[in-house]
């Protein structure tokens, strides 16, 4: 995976309007500069909040990378918690996840807890 081309390319998308305007204009060209896997491609198109979360992009990027893309707050949430059910822990960086029990597992074992008081 190539989490620092992903990361490098949604800083500046989040920080250079001329970046901004190529990848709207000529995504594809964008996108052929950095060295990015099918999937981080796919992610960023998308945008798939959820994947690239669990591929390992920082919080303080995705969140703007997802403000720029007009997704609100809640549903930028909600859309990371959504990308663990769907794709699993997350794999790289800083909130890669080692032992992780799996959003379902990980809500019961806090419920069963909570009742427990």
């Amino acid at each position: 995976m190539s989490l620092y081309q992903v990361q490098k390319l949604i800083y500046r998308l989040n920080r250079d309007p001329r970046t901004r305007q190529r990848y709207a204009e000529e995504r594809d060209a964008v996108l052929g500069e950095y060295d990015l896997t099918p999937e981080e491609v796919v992610a960023l198109v998308k945008p798939d909040i959820g994947l690239l979360y669990v591929l390992g992009v920082n919080g303080q990027l995705l969140m703007h990378f997802a403000a720029l893309h007009r997704i609100d707050w809640p549903d930028y949430l909600e859309r990371m918690r959504q990308g663990l059910k769907d794709h699993g822990p997350v794999r790289e960086g800083v909130y890669a996840a080692t032992g992780y029990e799996g959003v379902e597992a990980h809500d019961a074992r806090l419920k069963t807890e909570r009742e427990m008081r």
